[in-house]
C-alpha cells in the first residue's frame, strides 16, 4: 500500500499568505470503492482529526482495495477563528453563514442530462455524470466575478468528494451525543459505525456536505428509475457527530475509527471482514427530528441528558431568572412536549429568548 500526501490551497489570507490543509491518499488496488473522509469544517469540531489519525494507523495493517482520500483540518480559517479559549469557527467571519452550507447546489437538469446520455451504458453513465459534478465545481471556482471564502473552500472541497463514491463528513455538535445523519436510502449503513442514534434524511439538498454528494447520485438513479433503469444510487454519503465540540480524546476516537473501518469492510473497500461493535442502535426521521427552544431568556441548568430517553412532561430545562426573585417566576421548570431522545444542547447557560435549547429525536425506533 502506498501513501502520499499533498498540500491543497483553498484560499489565501489578507496578507498574501496562503490557506492549505493536508490531503493523505492511501492507495488501494483499484478493486474497491474509493472514499473520501474530511474532518474540522467547523472550526472546534476537533475530535474528528482525532478518529483520521486512528483509522489511518488502522489502515496500515489492512489490505484496501479502493483507494482513501483523508482530509483532516478541512478549514484553516475556521480553525484558527479564536477569542480566548474558544474557538468560534462555524461561521465564516466575513460573510456570517455557516461553513457547512456552502457548497454548490447543482442546477443541473438531471432529466434532461440523463435524457441526453441515457445511450450510455452503466458505467460510462456513471463516469461522465461524475465528470459533469466536478465541472461544476470548477466552473463555480473559475467565476468572472468571483465567490466567497467560504464557497471557495467548499467548492473545493466539494470538488475532491465528488471523485469518490463513499463520502464521510466529520462532526461534532456543541455538547451531544454520537449520531449519524444517513440517507434514507442506505439504512443499513448505520448497523456499521460506533454509533447509537441515526437521522435517516430524504433526497433534498439543504447545504451540507453530505447532501451535495448524494443528492445529484440521488435524482439520477430516480430519473433512470422512471425509465425503467434500475441504475441504484452510486455514491453514499453521511455525516458522523462524534459527541461535543472543544475535545480530543484517542481511545474514544480509535472506538469511531473501528466503526468506520467495520463500513468499510461491509462496502469492500477493504480485503479483511471487520465485524460491526455489538451494540443498540436507534433510528428517527428527520422530519421528527424537533428543536426546543427557550421561551423566554435567563440562566439555564440543562437537567435532560444527551442520549437518554425522556418522556413528555420530563423536565427539559430549569432556566432561571435573577431579575424575576420575589416574583414566582425566577426558576421555571421547562418540560419535554413529548417523548424524545436529546442529543445535544446548546453549549452557553445563559441564553436569549428563542435560543435553540436542544435537538430531540422523536418516534425513535430500534434498528
Amino acid at each position: 500500500m502506498r501513501v502520499e500526501k499533498q498540500e491543497v490551497k483553498v484560499g489565501e489570507l489578507a496578507a498574501g499568505q496562503a490557506l492549505s490543509l493536508p490531503v493523505y491518499r492511501f492507495h488501494g488496488k483499484g478493486k474497491g470503492p474509493s472514499v473520501y473522509i474530511q474532518a474540522n469544517v467547523h472550526g472546534a469540531e476537533v475530535q474528528g482529526n482525532a478518529v483520521i489519525y486512528q483509522l489511518m494507523k488502522l489502515l496500515e495493517h489492512y489490505e484496501l482495495l479502493g483507494d482513501i482520500s483523508l482530509v483532516p483540518l478541512a478549514n484553516p480559517l475556521g480553525i484558527n477563528q479564536k477569542s480566548g479559549e474558544f474557538t468560534l469557527g462555524r461561521f465564516d467571519p466575513i460573510t456570517g453563514v455557516n461553513w457547512n452550507r456552502e457548497y454548490l447546489n447543482h442546477s443541473l437538469d438531471i432529466a434532461a442530462w440523463y435524457a441526453a446520455h441515457s445511450e450510455l451504458d452503466d458505467d460510462s453513465l456513471v463516469a461522465a455524470f461524475r465528470t459533469e459534478l466536478i465541472a461544476a465545481c470548477e466552473r463555480k471556482l473559475d467565476n468572472v466575478w468571483g465567490v466567497t471564502t467560504g464557497q471557495w473552500l467548499a467548492t473545493s472541497l466539494q470538488a475532491m468528494a465528488h471523485r469518490s463514491d463513499i463520502v464521510l463528513d466529520l462532526h461534532t455538535g456543541p455538547k451531544s451525543c454520537k449520531h449519524l445523519y444517513c440517507p434514507e436510502y442506505e439504512r443499513e449503513a448505520a448497523q456499521y459505525f460506533s454509533i447509537p442514534y441515526t437521522l435517516f434524511i430524504p433526497n433534498s439538498f439543504g447545504g451540507a456536505m453530505d447532501e451535495a454528494a448524494f443528492v445529484p447520485w440521488w435524482t439520477l438513479a430516480e430519473v433512470a428509475a422512471a425509465h425503467g433503469r434500475e441504475l441504484g444510487v452510486r455514491v453514499s454519503a453521511l455525516t458522523l457527530e462524534l459527541g461535543s465540540q472543544e475535545r480530543i480524546d484517542l481511545a474514544d476516537a480509535l472506538n469511531d475509527a473501528e466503526g468506520i473501518l467495520a463500513y468499510l469492510s461491509y462496502r469492500g473497500v477493504i480485503a479483511e471482514k471487520v465485524l460491526p461493535k455489538p451494540m443498540k442502535r436507534f433510528g428517527c426521521l428527520l422530519k421528527d427530528y424537533r428543536k426546543f427552544h427557550a421561551p423566554k431568556a435567563g440562566m439555564v441548568e440543562y437537567v435532560g441528558k444527551v442520549g437518554q430517553p425522556m418522556k413528555a412532561g420530563d423536565v427539559l430545562v430549569n432556566l432561571l431568572r435573577l431579575d424575576l426573585y420575589g416574583t414566582g417566576e425566577e426558576l421555571t421548570a421547562l418540560k419535554l412536549p413529548e417523548d424524545g431522545v436529546p442529543i445535544l444542547h446548546f453549549a452557553s447557560a445563559s441564553v436569549h429568548q428563542g435560543t435553540e435549547l436542544y435537538k430531540v429525536m422523536t418516534k425513535v425506533f430500534a434498528l
